[in-house]
């Protein structure tokens, strides 16, 4: 019953994402109002995409580059994507953002399995 927990809470992570991406940007969602500095768009970009990788690697556990790769694939997929959006611009540096977000959320969560006691076989 956990795993069924795990897929649904990463299924709304994603389409969370995919939504706040690709959404125009009248409807995209803001954490402090549509005039937010810089430094809190980069916070909610790393964090959502952390969640995302940590939701990942507690369902991919032991396969680290799986979960990283999905995350990155992920990033690099919606940035292009938001090329064919009129009034979104991707960006490489939300790339890297976003990127770096999931890998630090895959390897904390790795951390974190690794010193979890393993069931008995």
């Amino acid at each position: 019953m956990r795993r069924n927990h795990l897929i649904a809470a990463a299924g709304i992570c994603l389409a969370l994402i995919i939504y706040a991406t690709l959404a125009k940007l009248a409807g995209r969602p803001a954490l402090m109002g549509h005039a937010e500095a810089y430094s809190v768009v980069v916070i909610e970009r790393f964090s959502a995409y952390g969640l995302l990788g940590f939701l990942l690697s507690f369902l991919l556990p032991g396969r680290v580059k799986l979960a990283c790769a999905f995350v990155v694939a992920v990033a690099v997929g919606l940035e292009v994507l938001q090329a064919v959006t009129p009034d979104r611009d991707p960006r490489l540096i939300d790339v890297l953002q976003k990127a770096a977000g999931g890998t630090v959320g895959v390897l904390l969560a790795q951390t974190i399995l690794a010193f979890l006691p393993r069931p008995p076989s």
